[in-house]
């Protein structure tokens, strides 16, 4: 009998079948993970996020940011304001994946949300892939041994 292997090829075609893409524009990763993380990402202030990142300016003229959970009415200085964005991206990620449905971010259009989003689309991408191996390993597929 021969064994049933499993391949990339076969993973490929599978992820495929899930409605998976590997080549894919931003504004359709972002759907995809909008609706498998259930939130959603806006740009348009309802005054009720569940998380935000925002630009905010001290009182002596520099550009901070802030991201924290709610509305910005709690903000813990220590633990949610950015003098550098490098870390926006990591907290927009964190922010996605971790059960808020609301998230509210100043400006859409900045490169830490571009950022986010790929990381989060292969993030996904990566869970589906694992749930496909293991869907092949559960209908009797086997990776092949090497020796």
């Amino acid at each position: 009998m021969k064994k049933k292997l499993i391949t990339e090829e076969l993973i490929d075609k599978r992820l495929e079948a899930h409605g998976v893409k590997f080549d894919i524009e931003h504004d359709e990763a972002l759907k995809v993970i909008q609706k498998h993380y259930d939130f959603e990402l806006t740009d348009n202030w309802n005054g009720t996020p569940d998380y935000s990142i925002y630009c905010e300016t001290t009182a002596d003229g520099y550009e901070v940011w802030v991201t924290t959970s709610g509305d910005g009415r709690n903000v813990c200085i220590n633990e949610d304001v950015h003098y550098y964005d490098n870390d926006l991206s990591e907290k927009l990620v964190e922010a996605m994946t971790d059960y808020n449905e609301l998230i509210y971010v100043e400006d859409l259009e900045e490169y830490y949300v571009q950022d986010a989003v790929t990381e989060v689309y292969d993030s996904y991408v990566n869970d589906m892939k694992q749930e496909i191996e293991n869907e092949l390993i559960e209908e009797g597929y086997e990776y092949e041994k090497s020796e």
